[in-house]
């Protein structure tokens, strides 16, 4: 599985002509508590509908670069999720694992 860092999400959202789509996998009540600003909610777990909920975003560009992230590297929603996106056959799936936690703290990678 391909992953990103915090700070590649950071230079993505810096670069204006960058085309991503960031999505929060996690429940709504989860996002509605705290999510990085530039992302959107698509609930992975219990959402059957999680691969059209996204083609809807993605306009159908399965080529279109998605980065699906969650609470930490201890939970596997964003990863399971991107794993769905891959077999849906998405070509351009990303993990950010260290997820909401990794967001919010204070050490900034190089």
């Amino acid at each position: 599985m391909k992953t990103v860092t915090k700070a590649d999400i950071k230079r993505m959202n810096e670069v204006n002509d960058e085309d991503f789509v960031l999505i929060n996998a996690l429940p709504v009540d989860a996002f509605n508590e705290k999510h990085i600003r530039t992302s959107i909610n698509i609930p992975f777990p219990d959402n059957d509908n999680f691969v059209e909920d996204v083609t809807k975003v993605t306009g159908e560009n399965k080529n279109r670069k998605i980065i699906v992230y969650c609470a930490n590297k201890q939970c596997d929603v964003s990863l399971n999720a991107a794993k769905a996106l891959d077999q849906a056959g998405f070509v351009n799936v990303y993990d950010y694992e260290g997820g909401m936690e990794d967001w919010e703290s204070q050490k900034e990678e190089a």
